[in-house]
């Protein structure tokens, strides 16, 4: 089972990047931030709003330090497929995980063993390789963008900015609390 704050599992497996199917492992994305993005499948009705968000969203993600990796049980071939026939997934420039084996879902408790498939599940993995953050949900409900920034952005400035924590809701320029003492930064 994972577990905050200890090593994420590794996994070297084939992915859909830059037209291309080659091999990536989460050691090549050491000194960065990982946004891992586990969803259910290709060619499906919530993941590609999903999944087009994120690439509307890269470049800045990108200049947070971050790189997406996005991750399903389909093969390499199905990813291209599905980047080829469809504008919205056209955008994509990261990574597109092929998990059809299972190793990655299960190693991350994405798996619905009984459907062959993945939870949606996002994982925040800072640049030693350590899980600070995730969350699963049913498939049936997608995913903001919004909060997986934030939450990366706060992951960040918890790690850049030893003893203080960000409160709920907390984006950048606002204050932080240290515990044991009041507020501090900006209103």
């Amino acid at each position: 089972m994972i577990k905050i704050d200890t090593p994420a599992p590794e996994f070297t497996e084939d992915a859909f990047v830059n037209d291309e199917i080659k091999k990536i492992s989460l050691k090549e994305y050491r000194g960065k931030w990982v946004i891992l993005f586990f969803y259910p499948a290709d060619f499906t009705f919530v993941c590609p709003t999903e999944l087009g968000q994120l690439a509307d969203h890269y470049e800045g993600i990108k200049q947070e330090g971050a790189e997406v990796i996005s991750v399903s049980v389909d093969t390499g071939y199905v990813h291209k497929a599905w980047h080829d026939s469809s504008a919205t997934i056209k955008k994509i420039k990261y990574p597109m995980l092929a998990d059809p084996a299972h190793r990655v879902c299960s190693a991350y408790g994405t798996l619905i063993e009984d459907e062959g498939l993945s939870l949606r599940g996002t994982f925040l993995i800072d640049p030693n390789g350590i899980l600070k953050a995730y969350e699963l949900h049913n498939n049936s409900i997608g995913r903001s963008i919004d909060e997986i920034i934030r939450k990366l952005q706060a992951a960040k400035f918890v790690a850049e900015h030893g003893g203080e924590v960000c409160p709920m809701n907390w984006k950048p320029g606002q204050k932080t609390l240290k515990p044991g003492l009041e507020l501090v930064g900006k209103i």
